[in-house]
Formats: C-alpha cells, sequence, structure tokens
C-alpha cells in the first residue's frame, strides 16, 4: 500500500468510528456533562462564598463584642477616676 492509500484508509476509519459513537449516543452526553460541570462550579463557588462570608460575619461579631468590653472597661475606668477625685478623702 502507498502512503495515500494508507491515509485515506485512515480517513475512512477514523469517519467511521465517530459515526458509529454518534450512533451509540456518546455525543449526546456531551450537555449533560457540561451541565454537571457547570452545577459544580457553580456550587462549589457558592460554597467559597458563603465560607468567607460566615468568616466575615464571625469576625464583625467579634469586634462587635470587643466594642462592648471596650466601652464597660471605659466606664468603669470613668468610675473610679470620678470616685477618686470626688469621694470622701
Amino acid at each position: 500500500m502507498s502512503a495515500t492509500s494508507k491515509a485515506s484508509w485512515m480517513v475512512a476509519a477514523s469517519i467511521g468510528a465517530v459515526e458509529a459513537l454518534k450512533d451509540q449516543g456518546v455525543c449526546r452526553w456531551n450537555y449533560p456533562l457540561r451541565s454537571l460541570q457547570q452545577h459544580a462550579k457553580n456550587n462549589i463557588r457558592s460554597y467559597y462564598q458563603a465560607k468567607k462570608l460566615s468568616a466575615q460575619s464571625s469576625s464583625a461579631i467579634s469586634s462587635k463584642v470587643n466594642n462592648e468590653k471596650l466601652k464597660q472597661s471605659e466606664e468603669s475606668l470613668r468610675k473610679v477616676m470620678y470616685l477618686s477625685c470626688w469621694g470622701p478623702n
């Protein structure tokens, strides 16, 4: 067989294989696989966003608690200063 003959048989075999796969429905799997990939990508993104938001909210809560503690300590210091300046000597 010559090189061109081998090449033409190779092309014919490739086209036949593709057509056989189409007939078996392999090409019909393209849409469901793409859909699953897109769904997984969206869910992973939303999972990380939820995790990020929960981390931000927990830091906001902790800063709020720290602010309350700071206000309480300032108030107690203010009482001590008031009593030491104006209280009985």
